[in-house]
């Protein structure tokens, strides 16, 4: 299962990464930087798809590592194959719905003034900077996601490693504890 979810977290950064690498490459060489509206939205979906996933995959990691280590006798049975499937589906899921959410209520505003971003590539806080539209709903939307996914993901990771070092601190053997430590 670990090799599994490293293999998915390994893609979702480096789709996230050529996602906007060739634009942003584009952009140091040529003399005009511009991208199409339509091509800024297709970043912006990717990269908060990729990023979401990578977020959370973390946070599936750091449980698959929690139930390795304080539920060792358990492990095969609780992180299946299946499980880990129904796991990684769910976090591109939820990677794909929130991007969603974000790109449509971000382009959904009026743009009306200056089209310059003073960024590397469409992000949602620069578009809402040039946006003439009323932004506070895309602000909260922004903020309940940020909630859900980073701080959720957050204390997921923090609290499989509490978990973790308490298990570990435990153990009576100076052996068993540096190979348990080595795992993480």
């Amino acid at each position: 299962p670990m090799y599994f979810l490293l293999t998915r977290i390994c893609l979702s950064v480096t789709s996230a990464f050529l996602d906007n690498f060739p634009k942003m490459l584009l952009n140091f060489l040529a003399e005009r930087k511009s991208i199409s509206y339509t091509a800024c939205a297709v970043q912006m979906y990717l990269s908060i798809a990729f990023g979401d996933a990578e977020c959370l995959l973390l946070a599936v990691m750091a449980y698959d590592r929690y139930v390795a280590i304080c539920n060792p006798l358990l492990y095969t049975v609780t992180m299946s194959r299946h499980l880990c499937k129904q796991l990684v589906a769910g976090v591109y899921v939820l990677g794909v719905l929130d991007s969603m959410i974000h790109t449509c209520c971000t382009f959904r505003l009026s743009f009306c003034s200056s089209n310059i971003i003073n960024h590397f590539f469409c992000d949602i806080p620069p578009l809402l900077a040039l946006s003439c539209s009323d932004t506070r709903i895309n602000e909260i939307v922004m903020f309940v996601s940020m909630c859900y996914i980073e701080v959720i993901s957050f204390l997921t990771v923090l609290l499989s490693y509490v978990y973790i070092t308490s298990t570990i601190l435990q153990m009576h053997s100076a052996e068993g504890r540096r190979k348990a430590f080595y795992t993480c």
